[in-house]
């Protein structure tokens, strides 16, 4: 490893459900675990800050702003947290597990996805939810906001498009374009389209505007394959995260490797070396000066190995060469 990646001290011990950077620094990292721990890191020096504890597995977190986080997970509850403090505010529930937590910052405040099928826009002062999104088409596996514009990937391989301002009806709904189980999806940073990936090694690019011009312009493609004796493995595709500055995105999948994408020329701009086990969770800082890459054993579509590696996060600062256009 050169010296633009490090793994951080302290990592989760069961696995890491997302990894996520402070809205507006790469300084600040909080990481949410099946371990039932929140952590706070401070990157730059390489160490774990705050460490709340919960009885059941966190499945993701967000930074509410750089002291204050957020957690949901599986006893179906919205936790807030201030890092200075240490204080720990129950902020409400969903009837089902929380799969899904999100800053929205157009609104200052927080949205949940749920196993319920709905989605929740919190008022964080008020401690209460202020809309109700329906889904009605299965459960929230992955979500995505920004600013007035919410994109939500269900356990039915549907995707809902919802305006913030109104809770009342979606914008737009779609089938997946994949076939298989749908596991992470992200808006594009000018939300003109989003980019999702699934458990069966393809990543789709799409574009909401119906136009059959920009319609062409969609596209999937398959990645996180190799051939082994000539047996075609294929791995899920994790997570997905965005370079806010150069619109290219970083895939993870089970195969332990990372690749950076030039979405709109249709090209891989660069693979890093593998890691010892599946990328769970990805996340660039906003300026895209920094990776977050959260590595622990997560592949229940094989045997389990007699050893699963340790969890693992690694923060590699990336090269323009690495993730700007060419």
């Amino acid at each position: 490893m050169g010296p633009s990646e490090f793994k951080l001290n302290n990592p989760p011990e069961d696995l890491i459900s997302a990894v996520k950077f402070g809205s507006k620094s790469n300084q600040y990292m909080a990481a949410s675990s099946w371990d039932g721990t929140l952590r706070f890191y401070d990157v730059a020096a390489n160490s774990m800050r705050q460490n709340f504890v919960q009885d059941a597995p966190i499945l993701d977190c967000a930074f509410m702003n750089i002291v204050h986080l957020v957690s949901g997970g599986l006893d179906n509850q919205l936790r807030m947290y201030d890092v200075n403090t240490q204080a720990e505010t129950l902020v409400g529930a969903h009837d089902d597990p929380i799969r899904c937590v999100e800053h929205a910052e157009y609104v200052n405040g927080i949205l949940t996805g749920s196993w319920d099928k709905t989605v929740k826009l919190w008022d964080m002062r008020e401690k209460r939810w202020v809309g109700c999104f329906e889904q009605n088409n299965g459960k929230v596996y992955s979500m995505s906001v920004i600013d007035e514009k919410i994109v939500v990937a269900t356990s039915d391989r549907k995707v809902l498009i919802w305006d913030l301002r109104k809770t009342d009806s979606y914008v737009m709904k779609r089938e997946s374009s994949l076939k298989y189980q749908t596991r992470c999806i992200r808006l594009f940073p000018n939300k003109e389209g989003y980019v999702m990936s699934s458990i069966e090694g393809r990543v789709a690019v799409e574009y909401l505007d119906h136009d059959p011009e920009v319609q062409r312009r969609k596209f999937a493609f398959k990645c996180h394959r190799n051939r082994d004796h000539n047996i075609e493995q294929i791995y899920p595709v994790n997570a997905v995260s965005f370079h806010n500055v150069y619109h290219t995105f970083a895939t993870g999948g089970s195969d332990g490797i990372v690749n950076i994408w030039d979405g709109f020329n249709k090209k891989r701009l660069c693979q890093f070396h593998e890691y010892d086990t599946s990328i769970s969770s990805l996340n660039f800082s906003a300026d895209g000066s920094a990776l977050a890459i959260g590595c622990s054993y997560l592949d229940q579509f094989s045997e389990t190995p007699a050893a699963v590696p340790n969890p693992a996060i690694y923060i590699r600062y990336p090269t323009d060469q690495e993730t700007k256009q060419k």
